[in-house]
């Protein structure tokens, strides 16, 4: 079975949807805080748009995601836009209790793709469950 969220908006600056791996790492040498607080705000966007999406979901199964990217522009190189995402949306599906865990037992693996929308930055992440038989 497939689910599927989506975050559309800008909400890091004025063209992106949420901060990139480099970001966050300045916000952190700032100061630990500042990078926890970062990190905190941007899974609570996630984790919203997990409960409105996903209701009250909860996955027993494994699973494997994949992450499409819709940038505004080609400014950010791809692994700096996807890294900071990957991991505050795999703890937002904790949070929400849609995943139990984001270990090797549960997440099988992840994959990417990238765009431009310079009209409609977003985020689209497709969670597939794998049947316990097919591991």
């Amino acid at each position: 079975m497939e689910h599927k969220v989506i975050i559309k908006g800008k909400y890091y600056g004025k063209d992106n949807v949420f901060p990139g791996l480099n970001d966050y790492i300045h916000s952190c040498g700032r100061h630990p805080q500042v990078g926890a607080k970062m990190k905190r705000d941007y899974q609570t966007i996630a984790a919203n748009a997990i409960r409105v999406q996903l209701k009250r979901l909860i996955i027993i199964n494994p699973v494997r995601i994949h992450y499409t990217f819709y940038e505004a522009t080609e400014k950010r190189d791809p692994s700096n836009v996807a890294s900071f995402f990957v991991k505050v949306f795999e703890d937002a599906l904790q949070q929400c209790g849609v995943l139990k865990n984001d270990n090797w037992k549960y997440l099988k693996g992840y994959s990417q793709e990238f765009h431009i929308d310079r009209n409609n930055p977003r985020v689209e992440v497709i969670i597939k469950e794998i049947a316990p038989d097919t591991l």
